[in-house]
């Protein structure tokens, strides 16, 4: 318990360290919340002073959304998703992408789908 106590302290103090960037007067700009109804669709938005922009709509199906802020290193990261039966889905440009499918791994995929192994 007390090695557990010592860690959340030493994360709580490094957090603490590097929320130097935050701007602390921030003031919220607009904010819109429209609360569940009977059916489980809700929406909500809100945009703040130092341009963080955040929306998201959503049911009991899944959720769309998007969000926006400007990183410490002064590029602007903006986000948008889907979440529903099949996870969550994000998309923005700062995302790293796989590499290409390698020509020969491409060309196996096609020998194998033309040639599909035989049934016993």
């Amino acid at each position: 318990m007390f090695k557990l106590t010592i860690c959340l302290l030493a994360a709580v103090l490094v957090a603490y360290v590097h929320a130097d960037h935050i701007d602390k007067d921030a003031t919220i700009l607009s904010e819109k919340n429209d609360p569940a109804d009977a059916e489980g669709n809700y929406a909500n938005s809100y945009d703040t002073s130092n341009g963080i922009q955040a929306q998201e709509a959503g049911n009991a199906n899944g959720a769309t959304g998007s969000y926006s802020f400007t990183s410490p290193e002064g590029e602007r990261i903006e986000l948008t998703y889907v979440a529903d039966e099949n996870g969550f889905q994000p998309s923005g440009a700062h995302l790293p992408t796989p590499p290409p499918i390698p020509e020969a791994i491409i060309r196996a995929l096609e020998y194998i789908a033309a040639h599909p192994p035989a049934q016993e």
